[in-house]
């Protein structure tokens, strides 16, 4: 149950994220930036030791574990693609809106890339959840430290999901709709795992595949969204904060 209270946090996390996307002014990249230090941190300090732990299994002279962690990564990369759920997409699409009129098929489809890219994030945070447990079943300095990551991160996860959905022209209705099912994904997916046990390799594959996931979010979401409209130093410090913390919390919990 220790899982499921920590996925109510992240429920609550994630529905502050899209309401502070409705007023945020001129802070959110150090709220980004850090978030992404915290996810940085849980990967390199926690969860690819405690995967190599737990799947130390070699293939082809490479650990399992890693591979899942390559295949994380790589997966995230694809579906991201396919989407084009990254801000570079958005010029392709504001050409369009300043030249001549393409009509309400155009305007569908505008539409339907903002709700395909809020539902990934809806997907993510249900993989979130679905972590916490699996991490909690791993030990609870792993289910702490996750945890933590998990619920800063749904904190830019609320605010992506909003702010992406109202980018691509849906109205305020939708995008609070899709901010409420992200909200419940990671408690729906922390549920989940309260039905059966996962197996101890298994266990440190999906830690791998996760760590693979969140390095990507870290990398190629979070951080460029924090400093393209600010590429500051104030930015920069916060990321070097989130990573200090998860250094320190993961010290004192072990």
């Amino acid at each position: 149950m220790t899982a499921v209270a920590v996925a109510a946090a992240a429920f609550l996390m994630t529905l502050i994220g899209g309401l502070v996307a409705q007023r945020t002014g001129d802070r959110r990249h150090l709220v980004l930036g850090f978030a992404a230090g915290l996810m940085l941190g849980v990967v390199a300090f926690d969860l690819l030791p405690e995967a190599l732990r737990q799947a130390p299994g070699e293939v082809h002279g490479v650990p399992q574990a890693l591979l899942l962690f390559a295949a994380g990564f790589l997966t995230i990369h694809v579906v991201e693609r396919a989407v084009a759920i990254h801000r570079g997409h958005e010029s392709e699409y504001a050409a369009h809106t300043h030249g001549h009129h393409h009509g309400h098929g155009h305007h569908e489809r505008h539409q339907g890339v903002g709700l395909t890219a809020a539902l990934a994030l809806v997907g993510h945070s249900l993989m979130d959840g679905f972590a916490i447990g699996a991490a909690f079943q791993a030990g609870t300095t792993v289910g702490t430290v996750v945890a933590i990551a998990v619920v800063a991160h749904d904190f830019a996860d609320g605010f992506n999901t909003y702010t992406i959905t109202r980018l691509y022209g849906n109205n305020r209705r939708r995008a609070i709709t899709l901010l409420a099912a992200d909200a419940l994904a990671p408690v729906s997916g922390a549920a989940i795992t309260l039905a059966f046990t996962i197996p101890e390799h298994l266990l440190g594959l999906y830690l791998g595949f996760f760590s693979g996931f969140l390095l990507y979010l870290a990398t190629s979401d979070i951080l460029p969204e924090a400093h393209s409209p600010h590429p500051s130093r104030s930015t920069l410090l916060c990321t070097l904060a989130g990573v200090g913390f998860m250094w320190l919390v993961i010290g004192l919990a072990t």
